[in-house]
């Protein structure tokens, strides 16, 4: 069976992917402040790394690790679990607005809801 990263279209479509879903999130008042002082440009290529790992495709991931990476937001900015979920539905409202099926956002949403606890740092 084909990795999802294939299954999705590979890097064209994670790069789409990724731009599109930062494009939501920094409209979104409700968490774009935890992007505030980030380098964007440096956080997609990690983004688009990560992901590109987590679906199956090359691993040229270079980035922390996600509890060192969130530590900061979590005990200093408050990031919690409602902020994760909102995440989530920018990842799932990105997906669907590209077109991909039911199946493979159900897929990359139990990918990315996996990495919850890391993410909150528990």
């Amino acid at each position: 069976m084909n990795s999802l990263y294939e299954r999705i279209g590979g890097e064209a479509a994670v790069d789409a992917a990724v731009d599109l879903f930062y494009r939501k999130v920094l409209a979104d008042k409700y968490v774009s402040r935890f992007f505030d002082t980030v380098d964007m440009e440096a956080q997609a290529a990690k983004q688009k790394g990560f992901l590109t790992m987590a679906f199956g495709g090359p691993n040229n991931y270079t980035g922390r690790d996600m509890r060192a990476a969130h530590q900061k937001m979590v005990e200093e900015m408050g990031l919690n679990d409602m902020h994760f979920d909102q995440i989530l539905a920018h990842l799932r409202s990105t997906l669907a607005e590209l077109g991909a099926p039911e199946a493979i956002i159900a897929e990359v949403d139990g990918i990315a809801a996996s990495t919850r606890k890391d993410v909150m740092c528990r």
